[in-house]
């Protein structure tokens, strides 16, 4: 299992800005610094002319109170035609010699110009051009970090990228032209970045939510900024005290993205974080049949079932679209066990943002 070894910049203002307090040997530093953003509200003043007869008043629509951390949330800022243009800062492999495929964490630099949020995206546009002479199209990607970045200075955004290799059905070899773009960066490499987009996958407001994330694959990527942000980070506006539940599924134990990372996370997390795995190449559950993330997640089907029914208990899923129907295999019986319909009652879920799916 490959792990994030690359150095972090050497300049006095570099090392000020990824400082921290938990330095364990194996990957990035954690960063120490505290977030106290604040908002200016404004208000409207509306003007009204005396009239013999006034009309009466339009009513108001009650505005929805989201549940989200989705204050000041920026969507948008940089888009096709006038892309920002960053720069790659580090590039590293983070799947072992025997995955199948490669996967890689990379950190682009932002200068704050990208104030993205842990749950949003970014777009890439590849360099060159299509068959047709035109630029590339932007690709969406996860972003992998927290809003403060790897660094901790608020200046970077990383992704977390599989290289698309495939044959297809003439026998060719086709590879996918963004994350080939991607995977092949060098450092000082010039990036075109869209965005920041997205609210679907923002993090809870409640500081004592039960988080329950599943992903699989490069899925993986906002859970690491969400776990970054309630376990490595200190923010003044926000303390975790609620319970973060990782479920990760991949094919081997070599494609398992920042292992170390999560295992730190759990050792210092204590009953605030717990940790699954589900390796579907390697592991078998008690019937010998693959460990598919659902296969995983049956295992605590009665615990789920009984913190799905809280108001606060938030589940993401990000990753393959198949996994979605497996949980839903797991959850219809369970429901029905107290009379409850389980796919009327996930739409209920998604209603109330505790259902927050971004597949592919």
């Amino acid at each position: 299992m490959a792990a994030l070894t690359a150095a972090l910049p050497s300049s006095p203002a570099a090392k000020a800005a990824v400082s921290s307090s938990v330095s364990p040997p194996c990957f990035l530093a954690y960063p120490s610094h505290l977030r106290n953003a604040s908002r200016g509200v404004r208000t409207a003043q509306v003007s009204t002319t005396e009239t013999a007869e006034p009309a009466a008043p339009a009513p108001v629509k009650e505005k929805k109170i989201s549940k989200k951390q989705d204050e000041g949330v920026v969507t948008n800022k940089y888009r096709p035609k006038e892309p920002y243009v960053g720069r790659c800062l580090l590039n590293t492999r983070i799947t072992g010699d025997n995955a199948p495929g490669e996967t890689w964490h990379m950190v682009f630099s932002t200068e704050g110009e990208i104030p993205y949020r842990e749950g949003q995206s970014i777009g890439v546009i590849a360099d060159g051009e299509d068959k047709n002479g035109k630029p590339h199209k932007l690709r969406l990607y996860s972003i992998a970090s927290s809003a403060l970045g790897d660094f901790g200075d608020s200046k970077t955004v990383s992704l977390c990228v599989k290289r698309l290799v495939y044959t297809n059905d003439a026998g060719e070899v086709v590879k996918g032209v963004c994350s080939n773009f991607l995977c092949d960066l060098k450092p000082g490499s010039e990036v075109k970045i869209t965005g920041p987009v997205g609210k679907e996958m923002l993090m809870p407001k409640d500081p004592n939510a039960t988080i329950i994330m599943l992903g699989t694959g490069t899925g993986i990527a906002p859970f690491r900024s969400f776990l970054w942000k309630i376990f490595f980070e200190e923010h003044e506006d926000y303390k975790f005290n609620g319970l973060a539940w990782l479920f990760l599924g991949v094919p081997t134990s070599d494609t398992l993205l920042y292992k170390e990372e999560f295992e730190h996370m759990a050792k210092i997390g204590g009953e605030n974080f717990r940790l699954d795995f589900a390796v579907s190449r390697e592991q078998t559950n008690a019937a010998g049949e693959k460990m598919y993330i659902q296969t995983r997640m049956a295992e605590y089907k009665e615990e789920l079932w009984e913190l799905l029914k809280k108001d606060n208990t938030y589940v993401y899923m990000c990753g393959l679209k198949g996994m979605e129907k497996g949980i839903d295999d797991i959850m219809v019986d369970l429901a029905a066990k107290d009379g409850i319909n389980w796919i009327d009652y996930k739409k209920q879920l998604k209603k109330a943002e505790q259902w927050n799916v971004e597949v592919y």
